[in-house]
């Protein structure tokens, strides 16, 4: 199943200044291949999708981590949750692992 991504907008500006830097070009990238694997194969086994157990969605969602990066100091993650919609996943944060 495909999904639709929603990205708040503290992820995106995220995304914006990883694209503008140059110095964080290779990470950029990981993160781009991240979100369409989020929107392609939820399941794909480089993102090592989990729950999140610390954290909830706004409405008491179910907060999952896929990782971007892995062996990386530093290594960014995307946090997500479903909906709000059927078919769709909210991206929350990009950032490096916590």
């Amino acid at each position: 199943m495909n999904f639709r991504l929603i990205v708040q907008p503290t992820a995106e500006r995220r995304l914006r200044e990883l694209e503008e830097s140059p110095a964080h070009a290779r990470r950029f990238k990981a993160v781009q291949k991240c979100l369409g694997l989020l929107e392609t194969n939820l399941r794909h086994p480089g993102l090592h999708t989990h729950k999140y157990e610390s954290l909830q969605g706004p409405r008491g969602e179910d907060v999952f981590e896929a990782y971007a990066e892995n062996l990386t100091p530093g290594a960014y993650r995307v946090f997500w949750h479903y909906g709000p919609g059927k078919g769709q996943i909210t991206i929350l944060a990009i950032t490096p692992h916590p």
